[in-house]
């Protein structure tokens, strides 16, 4: 059950993350400049959140670079929870449960890998499905 499990975390997020990334992409680039400027953060951020967004979401859900993307996801989450949501509370408009949600997914995809329905399984990569040796 578990490779099923690693499966659905993967698209489920990947699915997710694609979809914020595809906005940027094809329509709304400028307007996520500004606002990582308005931030307080580099342009170059910008570019960076949007590529981590839609390519590493294509690239989670196939099962490639799991581990790593998913530590990107965790650490983009984190800024935006940081940047963006903390001051309208948990469950607050805008709250930061939801990006705290990612977060445990893309955790538990860096634990265990992204399982045997990926195309990293075999190949000595990523996605044992167990967490890494200590």
């Amino acid at each position: 059950m578990q490779p099923f499990a690693l499966l659905v975390l993967r698209c489920v997020l990947g699915a997710i993350m694609i979809a914020h990334g595809y906005k940027k992409v094809f329509g709304g680039f400028h307007g996520h400049q500004q606002f990582v400027g308005a931030l307080g953060m580099p342009v170059w951020m910008a570019y960076l959140s949007t590529a981590t967004e839609f390519f590493g979401g294509i690239a989670i859900v196939l099962g490639l670079f799991t581990r790593f993307v998913a530590l990107a996801f965790l650490i983009e989450m984190a800024v935006a929870i940081v940047k963006v949501h903390w001051k309208n509370g948990f469950t607050g408009q805008g709250g930061y449960e939801f990006p705290l949600a990612l977060i445990a997914i893309a955790f538990c995809l860096m634990c265990y890998g992204g399982g045997p329905y990926g195309f990293n399984f075999g190949r000595g990569r990523s996605g044992s499905g167990k967490p890494p040796k200590s």
